[in-house]
């Protein structure tokens, strides 16, 4: 809730629009939450492959 408080907050005191607050505050978590699931995407590929023949069912 305070998240939604600050990006609202300031998008009004930038623009002077209820509105545009409004749509900010909440368009701002969904656009968020899109680029930390692409971010984990690419981040989960660049991670280094296990060596060869590395066997985790032997633990």
């Amino acid at each position: 809730m305070v998240h939604f408080s600050v990006a609202f907050s300031v998008a009004y005191l930038v623009t002077g629009s209820v509105v545009v607050g409004g749509s900010l505050a909440l368009l701002e978590p969904a656009i968020n939450t899109v680029a930390f699931y692409l971010h984990e995407k690419v981040w989960s590929r660049r991670q280094p492959a296990p060596p060869s023949g590395y066997d985790l069912g032997h633990c």
